[in-house]
């Protein structure tokens, strides 16, 4: 396995990509956890680990915009718990918990895809097919044409069949 990328941080906050050789943003840092690809952030003097200080830059980064994940209450119990005798079992519970959802969601993923059988675009294009075959079949003249109906039966026509 190859060792995690090393990412340097230096005191001007600069965070320097030791593999492709050049300074790399906080966003940058962002996708590299989005891709999976394993990395640690270090201190430029000490080589003291700060890959969880900046991922939790990152968070508090995206926490300011848009809709926040931690609620101001979850946020403040979280606070809580740090010094309290429960702090060492907390980090462990709300792994687990994340990543029993996050196979809860595979699979409601998965039994979906099932259910359906297709993609949702593929579902809406046999949906627009059969709409627009409903439309032409609906359309003057491409119906089939009516039989004229029986003209009704006057007397002059019923006494011409009675003298065949």
């Amino acid at each position: 396995m190859a060792s995690p990328r090393v990412i340097k941080k230096y005191p001007n906050r600069r965070l320097y990509d030791t593999r492709v050789s050049s300074y790399i943003t906080l966003e940058e840092v962002r996708q590299l956890v989005l891709s999976g690809e394993p990395f640690e952030v270090r201190d430029a003097k000490t080589n003291d680990d700060l890959t969880r200080a900046v991922l939790l830059q990152i968070i508090a980064e995206h926490e300011q915009h848009g809709q926040p994940i931690f609620s101001t209450t979850l946020l403040s119990q979280i606070i809580r718990f740090y010094g309290d005798a429960m702090q060492g079992f907390v980090g462990g519970y709300l792994e687990n918990s994340l990543k029993v959802f996050l196979e809860q969601q595979d699979k409601f993923r998965d039994q979906l895809n099932n259910l359906l059988g297709q993609t949702p675009w593929s579902m809406l294009n046999d949906v627009t097919e059969r709409n627009i075959d409903l439309w032409k079949s609906l359309q003057p003249g491409a119906a089939p044409a009516a039989k004229p109906a029986p003209e009704p039966d006057t007397d002059e026509k019923k006494s011409a069949r009675k003298r065949r």
